[in-house]
């Protein structure tokens, strides 16, 4: 009879694990990537995008993953959806700054938070944040090699500590290869509207930039529209973009969402949930961080004598000889 009781404790036991592990009629482990935007932005959320794709490509007996578009509101509502449907929710953008109320309500769920961190460390979250400072340093030095009248330029999408970020990178950088260099920046107020991006760009270029880097999602693709029509060039953001327009994009700053998605999901569907409860720099010493010249064959517009200069500095910045600037 104790034998009797003791298998079906067990047995109890153990279906209530699965339960807490699995959610919904999948017998998978459910991800779910909310975005605070939307997808087609060929970069931010495009990444976040590629992470879940290869994770459910490489994982496909063990992990469902579902994705969530916000369309830039409700975001309380749709993390709150997510975890009521899922295991791990990985919340995309600053927007998500209810997290910190929603993960402890739900402590049998894990969360990861893109781009941001929250103020005091909450066990079943991990906050990753990157550092696109030094990405853009890299950006900004190239803008400045490569301009011809002594003015480069960034579009951003709003005028935030985040985007900020990138831009005291940035013109760091252009400093660093001459500093007389004029560094004028503009916002679009928007993550979705190319002719914002392309105005401000337009703006950019009558006040003498030659170079501009676009740091504003899907409104960054103006930003190229008015290169190509312009006649100056452009740098793209996130992922490496030159294959939109290879005449214009002579590089990109890359910023590797879907890669640090993809690593960190990995690490908990392993059992290792030590990065919870932690923020996780992405950083170019880790190697998420850089620059793309596009893929083979691209045309290419930056002499080599110019990249091989951006691999020394990148190998000093990842080292901590050059310290870049942040709004962190």
């Amino acid at each position: 009879m104790k034998k009797i009781i003791a298998l079906l404790l067990v047995l109890v036991l153990t279906l209530g694990c699965f339960a807490a592990c699995k959610k919904g009629d999948s017998d998978k482990t459910v991800v779910t990537i909310v975005v605070a935007g939307q997808f087609g932005d060929r970069s931010f959320y495009d990444q976040s995008k590629l992470g879940g794709e290869r994770l459910a490509k490489d994982f496909a007996d063990q992990v469902e993953v579902k994705y969530i578009e916000c369309n830039n509101e409700g975001w309380t509502m749709q993390m709150k959806n997510a975890a009521d449907k899922s295991n791990i929710v990985i919340c995309v953008g600053y927007e998500f700054e209810e997290i910190e109320k929603v993960a402890p309500d739900y402590p049998d769920v894990n969360f990861i938070w893109i781009d941001n961190a929250t103020y005091e460390p909450i066990k079943n979250l991990l906050n990753i944040t990157y550092a696109q400072n030094e990405g853009s340093f890299l950006a900004g030095y190239i803008a400045a090699a490569m301009s011809k009248t002594g003015t480069v330029g960034a579009v951003g999408g709003a005028d935030d500590i985040t985007i900020n970020d990138f831009i005291v990178g940035y013109k760091q950088g252009a400093e660093y290869y001459d500093p007389s260099i004029k560094v004028e920046i503009n916002y679009a107020n928007s993550w979705d509207d190319p002719a914002k991006g392309k105005d401000c760009a337009n703006v950019l270029h009558d006040r003498g930039a030659d170079v501009i880097f676009q740091v504003a999602s899907k409104a960054g693709d103006g930003v190229f529209e008015a290169a190509q029509e312009g006649g100056f060039y452009a740098i793209g953001v996130d992922s490496d973009q030159k294959y939109i327009n290879d005449d214009v994009i002579i590089c990109s700053m890359q910023k590797e969402v879907g890669k640090s998605i993809y690593d960190a999901v990995k690490k908990l569907l392993s059992g290792d949930k030590s990065q919870l409860g932690t923020t996780w720099v992405a950083d170019m010493s880790n190697g998420y961080i850089g620059i793309g010249y596009g893929e083979a064959g691209a045309k290419q517009q930056i002499p080599d004598d110019i990249k091989a200069k951006v691999d020394e500095l990148a190998a000093k910045i990842a080292s901590g000889e050059i310290k870049v600037n942040t709004t962190r």
